[in-house]
C-alpha cells in the first residue's frame, strides 16, 4: 500500500462517536483523530503488513490513526536504537506512548528490546519510564528461548517496589500493568508480584472519570491463575 491508501483506508473507518470523544478528552491536543478504535486499527496493520518505508512516512503525518498504524506495521528488524529514542521524544505521553511500547506493537519485537526497557525504565523521563515498563509487559507474555529468566523479572519487581511513590500516574499505571504480567509467568513471581501491586494500589489513571481505576490485584490474586500456578491460599 501507498501512504495514500493507508490514509483513505482509515478515513472509511472514521467513527464520528470516537471523534467527539477525542475532543472531549483532549480538548487542546492539535494532532487529528478520525476515532477509530485500537481494535480495529490493529485489524487494518494486519491487512496492511511489514513495511519499514510506509511506517516512516505514517509517523510523519499529523494523524493520531496513522501513528498508530505506523507502530503496528513497522519491521522490528529494521527499528534503530536511534529510530526509538527520536520516536519516544515525540510521544509527549498518553495513548500513543501506550501503543509505542505495548499492544503487540513492533518496538517490542527488536532485537534489543531488554537493553531497551532496561535503560528506559530507569531513566528520568517519565515518558521513556512508562514505555520501559510497557516492553517489561510484553516481555512478561514471552515464553520459551525468548522470555527472560524469573531473576530477571524479580529484580524489576523490586525496582517497581521501591520506586513506585515517586513515580507519575502514567508510570505507575504502566508500572501496574508490567506487575500483572510478571505475577502470571509463576507461582513465585505471581506471590511477589501481588505484595507490590498490593502496594501500589489501584491507579486512577482518567481524570475524565470514565474508565475505573486500574487494578493489577484484580488480574494478579484471581482464583483460575492461582489454580493454575499452584498458588495456596
Amino acid at each position: 500500500m501507498t501512504i495514500t491508501d493507508v490514509l483513505a483506508l482509515l478515513e472509511r473507518h472514521r467513527d464520528e462517536r470516537g471523534v467527539a470523544h477525542w475532543r472531549r478528552r483532549f480538548p487542546d491536543r492539535p494532532r487529528r483523530s478520525l476515532g477509530v478504535g485500537l481494535t480495529v486499527l490493529r485489524g487494518l496493520a494486519k491487512q496492511i503488513g511489514r513495511d519499514h518505508e510506509l511506517a516512516r512516512r505514517l509517523w510523519t503525518e499529523d494523524l493520531y490513526e496513522a501513528r498508530v498504524i505506523s507502530l503496528l506495521i513497522d519491521d522490528p528488524s529494521r527499528i534503530t536504537r536511534a529510530q526509538a529514542e527520536a520516536q519516544v521524544e515525540q510521544l509527549a505521553g498518553g495513548q500513543l506512548a501506550h501503543v509505542f511500547s505495548s499492544c503487540d506493537a513492533s518496538l517490542a519485537k527488536v532485537p534489543f528490546v531488554r537493553e531497551l526497557a532496561d535503560d528506559w525504565m530507569i531513566s528520568p523521563d517519565p515518558v521513556r519510564q512508562g514505555c520501559g515498563y510497557g516492553l517489561l509487559y510484553e516481555m512478561s507474555k514471552e515464553s520459551g528461548k525468548k522470555a527472560p529468566d524469573e531473576a530477571y523479572f524479580a529484580r524489576w519487581i523490586d525496582h517497581v517496589e521501591r520506586a513506585h511513590p515517586a513515580a507519575t500516574v502514567g508510570v505507575r499505571l504502566a508500572m501496574a500493568t508490567a506487575l500483572m504480567g510478571i505475577g502470571k509467568r509463576s507461582a513465585r513471581l505471581n506471590r511477589r508480584a501481588l505484595g507490590v501491586a498490593r502496594d501500589l494500589g489501584p491507579v486512577d489513571w482518567d481524570p475524565t472519570g470514565a474508565c475505573e481505576p486500574f487494578d493489577a490485584v484484580k488480574h494478579i490474586d484471581h482464583p483460575r491463575l492461582r489454580a493454575k500456578l499452584g498458588v495456596e491460599g
